[in-house]
């Protein structure tokens, strides 16, 4: 299963990076490891809303239900996000990333981390 990381790299700016969660045969298909997270929380955002350049305000899962949104690094380089996409919000720091929601509108769900929770199983 993909994710997609956003992080400040050390020039400042937010890059992607392209992780896979390491699955492991289960009784009822392939299932990862349990994944620590602080809470829940929801969000619905017009289409056509834009949120100029931002940090994380915190290591995050976002995952989108519904909608499409754009994000885009401050390296130039733009992803968008659709139904059923993970995206794991890690540039907490730094110059930060845009987000568009271009359709809509979007539903979204965030999962907040632990800041010790280990990526290091989940790159290729």
């Amino acid at each position: 299963m993909k994710v997609t990381r956003i992080y400040t790299g050390d020039d400042n700016e937010s890059h992607f990076e392209d992780l896979d969660v390491p699955l492991k045969e289960g009784v009822y298909g392939s299932i990862s490891r349990f994944v620590p997270v602080k809470g829940v929380a929801f969000r619905e955002t017009p289409l056509g809303a834009e949120l100029d350049f931002h940090n994380a305000p915190q290591r995050q899962f976002v995952i989108t239900l519904t909608g499409i949104a754009e994000v885009e690094c401050g390296d130039g380089s733009k992803r968008r996000l659709g139904a059923g996409d993970i995206l794991l919000a890690d540039d907490v720091a730094g110059h930060g990333h845009i987000t568009r929601e271009i359709e809509g509108p979007r539903r979204s769900i965030f999962l907040p981390l632990p800041e010790e929770f280990d990526l290091a199983p989940w790159r290729a």
